[in-house]
């Protein structure tokens, strides 16, 4: 059996146990730490797992213009992935403490390179724990090299700030800012610069698609939600950098839904040239 949204705690403890075939990630992140989530890591991680560093391993670097995390090039995520040992049609399994936040962005670039066995850790690590499982420090050995290559992909292709600005304009898709309602609606913040939202755009935060124990809600709640945003539009996801809008896109996965497209550049593009729209407020 293999995993493409979401796996529960149990299944990864089960596949473990077996000596299944699996390959995991540690996606520990701080927006303003950068250095933290790997110390976190290094501290106490589930058995076996890597750790991917989202400025690092799963991003491509700012150029100021870009965005703050530009998707990586595809030949250069291949190749750290064969570094970490992927083989093709293995399971890949994505986790983190914070809502799967950060391992939503794995999952997306893995299935962007085509590889459809990947899924994040309903509940992360904090689920893990209360699980009673155990935990290892350090780091592991060097893997042997891969031999996985990127192959068709399984979403849809990025759409461009071009696009977007177009898109305000014959409102083809509905844009979904996976941004606190906050950041959304204008209140200054220092993540952005200039705050506000894409003209056109409906805030669906993130977290919203979490229930209090910090696992994805029921699939039919989720469609519901996304429905009543989207109407009978296509979707365009994005947040701040292009990041938690993976949640998002992760989240309608799971519920069943034609997939979004994700703008990868997101708020932190957007707002690099003043030429380009602005809009604050709730709705």
């Amino acid at each position: 059996m293999t995993y493409e949204t979401l796996i529960a705690v149990d299944a990864l403890k089960n596949m473990l146990a077996s000596g299944a075939d699996v390959l995991i990630f540690d996606c520990e992140f701080e927006l303003g730490a950068p250095d933290k989530g790997q110390e976190i890591y290094a501290k106490g991680h589930i058995p076996g797992a890597r750790y991917a560093h989202l400025d690092e391993d799963l991003a491509s670097p700012s150029d100021g213009s870009n965005g703050r995390h530009p998707l990586p090039a595809p030949v250069a995520m291949a190749a750290w992935l064969r570094a970490q040992g992927l083989r093709k049609d293995q399971q890949v399994v994505a986790y983190d403490s914070n809502g799967g936040a950060w391992a939503a962005r794995l999952w997306w670039l893995l299935r962007w390179l085509g590889h459809a066995p990947v899924a994040v850790l309903d509940g992360g690590k904090p689920a893990w724990v209360d699980a009673g499982l155990p935990l290892e420090t350090g780091t592991p050995p060097a893997a042997a090299s891969g031999d996985f290559e990127p192959g068709a992909q399984l979403v849809p292709a990025p759409v461009t700030a071009a696009q977007v600005l177009t898109n305000i304009q014959t409102g083809a898709a509905q844009v979904l800012d996976a941004r606190d309602p906050s950041r959304f609606a204008g209140t200054r913040n220092p993540l952005d610069p200039v705050a506000g939202h894409i003209p056109g755009a409906r805030n669906r935060f993130f977290r919203d698609n979490l229930g209090a124990d910090g696992r994805f809600r029921p699939a039919e709640d989720l469609a519901a939600d996304f429905s009543a945003l989207l109407g009978e539009a296509a979707a365009i996801l994005q947040c701040g950098s292009g990041v938690t809008a993976c949640h998002n896109a992760l989240a309608m996965a799971v519920a069943g839904m034609p997939a979004g497209r994700l703008y990868p550049g997101s708020w932190s593009e957007w707002i690099a040239d003043p030429a380009r729209p602005v809009a604050t407020g709730s709705d």
